[in-house]
């Protein structure tokens, strides 16, 4: 009995085995007996078979995140003043809590700053900024500088206007400040930054800076802080935006370069801690050079690059 089951089994499998081979032929178009191409497999094949959508990549190819840019800019120009001023107080916390952190860690390594400065440098830059641009580009946060990208390409391939350029510039430049400000005041009151002179010896190198000095390194830090949005705006994944937001934005911190709103956190909070700095040396000394540098930055540096090669920037109109 046990032998005729096993050939009652048997059999079925061995006629539905041998019949799906003999229904094979050569010319068969099955997956797995198609001639093999030398040719490198399409993005969209690597995405299928990595398990991923074509209909969204997790990089764009560089033209798409120009165009990617460029309709971010064009959006965040159409938001009412409200809107853009809100989200601006929003992203002025955002970058504040990052230099509360990067003050807090790296500016806490005095000894290491003494023995090692290059690792002290590293380590300010790495905890605290990156974190900080990243709460604001996932939450949708309006960041001057990074305005000055984005709708600065959207104002030149005719996406919207100049009035309302200076609108989201204004209005975002204000609830950064805002935001920035508000920051200072509870970082310095929640008594959590102790005796450390971090903070002091910062705001008053930062006020201490030649103009020429202070605009050129606003237009260096922003264009590291501009290439960081960009490539971010290019990202579909959050483990992608981390990525391209922390190496730059950790860059331009470790280098020592100057960034307007967080300037407008740092600043306040040495003068609140004991910093000798008047208002007038905060804004004429640091705020006006770094802003213009860092508007260079962002609309020249950046998108001036990538909208002469992707974009219709100084183009003729009939072309």
């Amino acid at each position: 009995k046990m032998v005729s089951f096993r050939s009652s089994l048997l059999l079925p499998c061995f006629l539905a085995t041998t019949s799906y081979a003999l229904a094979i032929t050569p010319n068969a178009q099955s997956p797995a007996f198609t001639r093999r191409s030398n040719a490198p497999p399409s993005a969209s094949r690597v995405m299928m078979m990595s398990g991923g959508s074509t209909a969204t990549p997790d990089l764009k190819a560089p033209a798409a995140i120009y165009d990617g840019a460029v309709a971010a800019g064009a959006a965040k120009a159409s938001a009412s003043w409200a809107k853009v001023f809100k989200l601006g107080i929003a992203a002025g916390c955002h970058i504040g809590f990052g230099s509360y952190l990067a003050i807090t860690v790296g500016g806490a390594c005095p000894q290491l700053a003494e023995a090692n400065p290059g690792l002290q440098k590293i380590i300010f830059g790495a905890f605290g900024l990156p974190f900080g641009l990243i709460m604001t580009l996932v939450t949708g946060g309006e960041l001057f500088t990074g305005n000055t990208a984005l709708v600065t390409a959207a104002v030149m391939e005719g996406k919207t206007t100049k009035a309302d350029l200076v609108k989201n510039w204004v209005s975002s430049y204000a609830g950064n400040l805002v935001g920035s400000l508000f920051l200072a005041y509870l970082a310095y009151k929640s008594g959590t930054l102790g005796n450390a002179p971090a903070s002091v010896a910062i705001a008053t190198a930062k006020c201490s800076l030649p103009f020429e000095t202070a605009f050129v390194r606003g237009i260096l830090c922003n264009w590291l802080v501009c290439m960081a949005v960009y490539m971010a705006s290019g990202c579909a994944s959050l483990a992608g935006k981390m990525v391209a937001v922390w190496f730059p934005i950790s860059a331009f911190v470790a280098l020592g370069l100057d960034h307007s709103v967080a300037n407008m956190f740092i600043i306040p909070l040495g003068m609140l801690r004991g910093a000798q700095i008047s208002m007038g040396d905060f804004v004429v000394k640091n705020l006006i050079p770094v802003t213009l540098g860092n508007i260079v930055g962002g609309a020249l540096c950046v998108m001036g690059i990538y909208g002469t090669a992707f974009g219709k920037w100084f183009a003729g109109q009939d072309e």
